[in-house]
This record gives structure tokens, C-alpha cells and sequence, in this order.
């Protein structure tokens, strides 16, 4: 290598016929994803995808629709799933005024109500109540069909599909069938590994979004403790390789955040204390949020822990918490840091998290080339 290249998240805005709108045609769809795939290529990126547009659904809660066995919950059977989501989180009780504001106003995941959020989301509890399986082979087709589509002469193995890890996939969902929570976590990670599968026999990269490992920390851990939450998330690593296994590590990617909404996010876990369960996962590549200012500090960890041979970090330089243009310098900045500690040729430079309905589509297209203009500038400092 001798730059630093590019990528992001996931999530970018779309046209509006398409844009988290349900109903749009097979050749509507391919037109719209040509477009995102084209704008992303426009502004520097490197390594692109289809912007999610293939997902119509919000981030949590599309791949419920892709795996059999559930029914929605009951009032009762709501009440206690959702005590292990993120409904009763620490920065939720302590900043009570402000979420109630957020909420009142639209503003706790966008701040100015243009970007557009998701149709039809389906947010209700679910319950498993039957044996799990995989049933979005149609659904993952045409996603794959319309990455390929879009992609032109763009190359495939330098394109990407998101879909979520078990643990992330769990919130939301209770267990009313397997004997025991290993047994329904594992069924859960058989279902989800045909759909990795699939995305990594089209020849793309895949990436495994996994928001709720650190998020259900104020929700879980902080009432735990951190032993037992560790054990909490080992599980679900050993779960997540379950589902990996037998993928090329250098065809897989796996995200990280602490939840995408703009609130203070003061009793977050500390990356540290997680960090050598992160690198468990058999991924090539972990996608971190490094330019959150909660968590740009963390950079630090990386002096202690380093990275295993062959893997490389792919960290957030770009935020999605601010309608501010970072300046290409500052997003040199980040990843000269980052270069000097891992190596340059171990660095991919990316976003936080998705930017398509976090920020106003004008502002993501503007992060996205101050992204690749601070790689572009990273790269003569290191490279050179």
C-alpha cells in the first residue's frame, strides 16, 4: 500500500422514492443504489456499498424479518424484554430533561428533521416460540442483486453488505423456546450464518454491525458489574464466531459503537475494558468509533494493546454526532495517530457510524469527502 483507504459505516441518504421507502421496483432499486454508489466513488471512498438502501427497516429491527420462529410479544412479555434493552440505561435516568426534550423535538438521532427516517418500522417486542430459521433468502438476493448492479466497474471485492451479530440481533426478543439462553443465542448465530454466508459467496466484504455489545452496558452491566458483563459479552463473542466459522477472516469486518443517538453518553463502557474480547472476534477488520468525543481519548488503548497479525483497524475519523464539516486536517490527525502507533498499512479510515439518517444528506457527502481529502493528506505524512 501507499495510502490509507476509505470507507464508512453503512448508512447514506438515498433518493427519496427509494430511501428507507418500502414498495420501490427491482429496477428502481438497482437505478438508486448506482447513484449512492456513484456519489460515494465522487467523494473518495474506496471501499462502498449499496448505502442500505436495500434495508427498509430500522438498523435493529429488519433482520426480525428475515427469521422464522418469532410472534409478537405480549404487554407482559414486552415489559420484561425491554428491561434488557435501552429503555432503562443510566444517561437515560440521569439526563431524564434532555431525552425528554430530544424526543419531543425529533432530534435525539438528527438534528435538523430532514434526513429521513425509516418507514414502517416495526418496533414491537418479539418472543420465540418456535424452532429458528433463516427465511430472507429472496430478501438477501436482491440486495446482493442490487449491490452487483450498481456497482458498474466498480470492483466487487471492494464493496461491502452490512448485517447484524447475534448480540445485536437479541434486544428486542425474548426466549419462550429454547431451554436455555445459550441454546437460543446459538440458533439465533446458525440462522444469521446463512446470510453471512451468502454475502461473502457474492464476493463481497462483510461487516457485522454490533451496536448493543457496549450500548446495553447501562442497561445490563452497570447493575451487573464488569465481570459479570464481561462474561456476558464473551458469551456472545464465542456466539458470533460460531457464525463465522468457516468465512475468510480478510472477507470480514466487525463494527463497534456505543449507539448513534446524539445524547451524552457519560456512563458509556470504557473501550479497555472490553478491548481483548473485541479482538476475539475472527474478523479482519474492526470498525471502531474514534472521532465520538466521548470516545476520541481511546486511541490510547491501541499503545497497550496493539494488533493481531493480518488484522487491520478501520477507525472512526468522521463523526455522525455533529452537523460540523470536520477539516480534512483533523481527520489527518486522527489517523496519523493511529498510523504511528498500528502502522499506516494496518489503518483504514472510516466514519463513526452511519451517516444516512444521522445528519443532513448535504453534510454526509461533505463528511465523506473530508474524509478521503484527510486520508489523502494522512497518507503523504506516513507514506512518505
Amino acid at each position: 500500500m501507499s495510502r490509507i483507504l476509505t470507507t464508512h459505516v453503512g448508512a447514506l441518504p438515498g433518493p427519496e422514492d427509494v430511501w428507507h421507502v418500502a414498495g420501490a421496483s427491482k429496477a428502481r432499486r438497482e437505478e438508486a443504489v448506482a447513484e449512492v454508489v456513484a456519489k460515494q466513488r465522487a467523494a473518495g471512498v474506496d471501499i462502498v456499498n449499496e448505502g442500505e438502501l436495500t434495508k427498509v427497516g430500522s438498523w435493529s429491527t429488519f433482520m426480525r424479518k428475515r427469521l422464522s420462529g418469532f410472534e409478537v410479544a405480549d404487554e407482559q412479555q414486552t415489559e420484561e424484554i425491554n428491561v434488557r434493552a435501552l429503555y432503562s440505561s443510566i444517561d437515560r435516568e440521569e439526563f431524564a430533561e434532555f431525552y425528554a426534550a430530544a424526543n419531543a423535538r425529533g432530534t435525539l438521532f438528527e438534528q435538523t428533521g430532514t434526513a429521513k427516517q425509516f418507514e414502517g418500522s416495526d418496533l414491537r417486542a418479539r418472543v420465540c416460540t418456535a424452532p429458528i430459521t433463516y427465511v430472507g433468502q429472496e430478501t438477501i438476493a436482491d440486495a446482493i442483486a442490487a449491490l452487483k448492479a450498481g456497482l458498474g466497474d466498480h470492483p466487487a471485492d471492494q464493496a461491502f453488505l452490512t448485517t447484524v451479530a447475534p448480540a445485536s440481533f437479541e434486544p428486542g426478543v425474548g426466549n419462550a423456546y429454547y431451554d436455555s439462553e445459550e441454546a437460543f443465542l446459538y440458533a439465533i448465530a446458525d440462522a444469521l450464518a446463512v446470510e453471512y454466508r451468502a454475502i461473502i459467496d457474492a464476493g463481497f466484504i462483510l461487516q457485522v454491525d454490533d451496536a448493543y455489545i457496549p450500548a446495553l452496558w447501562e442497561s445490563i452491566g452497570v447493575r451487573v458489574g464488569l465481570e459479570e458483563y464481561r462474561k456476558f459479552v464473551s458469551l456472545r463473542m464465542d456466539v458470533l464466531n460460531h457464525a463465522l466459522k468457516g468465512l475468510p477472516q480478510d472477507r470480514v469486518r466487525y463494527h463497534l459503537c456505543w449507539g448513534s443517538w446524539h445524547g451524552p453518553h457519560v456512563h458509556d463502557l470504557p473501550l479497555a475494558d472490553i478491548i481483548d474480547m473485541l479482538l476475539r472476534v475472527d474478523a479482519g477488520g474492526y470498525l471502531i468509533e474514534s472521532a465520538n468525543v466521548r470516545h476520541e481519548h481511546e486511541w490510547r488503548v491501541w499503545e497497550e494493546t496493539g494488533l493481531p497479525a493480518g488484522k487491520v483497524l478501520i477507525p472512526g475519523v468522521v463523526s455522525h454526532a455533529t452537523t460540523l464539516v470536520e477539516h480534512p486536517q483533523l481527520v489527518a490527525d486522527r489517523l496519523v495517530r493511529f498510523g504511528k502507533i498500528l502502522g499506516p498499512e494496518n489503518i483504514i479510515a472510516s466514519t463513526d457510524c452511519g451517516l444516512g439518517s444521522r445528519c443532513h444528506p448535504q453534510i454526509v457527502w461533505a463528511k465523506l469527502k473530508a474524509l478521503s481529502e484527510g486520508a489523502a493528506l494522512a497518507s503523504k505524512a506516513l507514506f512518505a
